[in-house]
């Protein structure tokens, strides 16, 4: 599957679970080990388990498994790597605290709409 378009179905479901300021950071001419970054916020420790484990159930239903997993002990910032493509979701607060907008601010950046 194009990496692109499984990021873009990975935001579907952080939509679900009311995920917001979700960002696709193009990362393909910066970097060799991952071509996508999808970052989103949530507002709870318990959205944060709630987002990952939808996109972790998600992909496993549809035989894609996770090849790590970071961050499930304090809920904070939860990371999900399917190589291609590494998922962060984190706590609003937290999120802001590492920016990691910034420090890829040279990647291209596709910012999803939710639907509220």
């Amino acid at each position: 599957m194009d990496s692109l378009k499984f990021a873009e179905e990975i935001t579907q479901t952080i939509l679900s679970k009311k995920g917001f300021r979700i960002r696709i950071l193009d990362l393909r001419k910066l970097s060799a080990f991952a071509d996508y970054f999808v970052i989103c916020s949530a507002s709870s420790d318990t959205q944060v388990k709630a987002i990952a484990d939808a996109v972790d159930k998600e992909m496993r239903e549809r035989g894609i498994k996770t090849y790590h997993r970071e961050g499930y002990e304090a809920l904070n910032w939860v990371l999900l790597d399917y190589f291609d493509v590494v998922v962060h979701v984190f706590k609003n607060e937290i999120r802001d605290y590492y920016n990691l907008e910034k420090l890829w601010g040279d990647a291209e950046t596709m910012e999803i709409e939710d639907e509220d």
